[in-house]
């Protein structure tokens, strides 16, 4: 009974000082990090296992060993950030696999990688045919990042030379069917603003498993019971289209009317109703 408590009391000292560690290792992900900081991660996950079952006996000892590994890595890491050199040295360069749409088969055969692989890993980025690709390099955490061609990248509003309304952070307001008000006061709104949303799409509150406000200020919500279905906010397209059929109405009223001073009144108002529009594009349909 001693030895069952004396071990639970230990793992959870390991417990708390090895999240405490992780935690100063900063928030890298294990899976993505260089080869080395993937090493410490495994080393320190191996000396708290072996503390907490009890086979490294000294808890002292062990404790020490954690706390060397830790500020060895972290010391590694501050260098690394000073210095380009350095930083090389513990976790390598960057590879170039495809440059000019042409393989470099000897930096393949560096990273010990195989065409197959390449591929395989091509297709991850959604790349399926070779020729679309310019440029691809091995990042020193083994990633492949990919440059396609100039005329195999996707359309954006850049190339159209359109303008867009620029978003922000959506915010999250309802969560398990809990109003989050910290996420209300950033949009500046409040509850009496989101009860009302919330009647427009005709549910409740306590059906809400999350409920977002987009940069427009639109209401999304997903709800518990799946086979509700909830209307897709759609008041920036029908304003949008009202004041398209007022621009269009303008215009065919100058064009019925046999009065010049209304013809001219109606097409100077269409035209400042049709600048109004354009301006107002990117707001309304993005």
């Amino acid at each position: 009974m001693v030895n069952g408590i004396t071990m639970i009391i230990r793992a959870s000292i390991i417990f708390f000082l090895t999240l405490f560690l992780v935690r100063l290792l900063g928030k890298s992900n294990p899976l993505k990090a260089a080869a080395f900081k993937f090493v410490t991660y495994i080393v320190i996950a191996i000396i708290a296992a072996l503390i907490s079952a009890g086979i490294i006996t000294n808890l002292v000892f062990g404790v020490i060993a954690l706390g060397v590994w830790t500020l060895f890595t972290i010391a590694i890491d501050y260098l690394a950030i000073k210095s380009k050199k350095f930083h090389d040295l513990i976790n390598g360069k960057e590879t170039i696999l495809i440059k000019d749409g042409k393989v470099m088969e000897e930096n393949l055969l560096k990273e010990r990688l195989t065409g197959e692989e390449l591929l395989r890993e091509l297709r991850f980025k959604s790349v399926f045919n070779l020729a679309d690709v310019e440029f691809a390099v091995m990042e020193s955490t083994g990633d492949i990042n990919v440059l396609l061609r100039a005329e195999k990248k996707p359309v954006t509003a850049y190339d159209l030379q359109k303008k867009v309304n620029p978003s922000s952070e959506p915010q999250i307001v309802i969560l398990d069917g809990n109003i989050m008000d910290e996420g209300l006061t950033s949009r500046g709104l409040n509850r009496e603003w989101l009860n009302t949303e919330l009647e427009k799409l005709e549910v409740i509150l306590e059906n809400v498993f999350i409920g977002q406000i987009d940069s427009s200020g639109d209401l999304y919500v997903d709800l518990f019971d799946d086979s509700v279905q909830v209307q897709v906010p759609k008041v920036k397209e029908l304003l949008y289209a009202n004041l398209q059929k007022c621009q269009a109405d303008f215009m065919s009223f100058s064009l019925e009317t046999k009065d010049k001073k209304a013809k001219a009144m109606f097409e100077k108002d269409a035209d400042k109703l049709m600048k109004i529009i354009e301006k107002l594009e990117p707001y309304l349909l993005r």
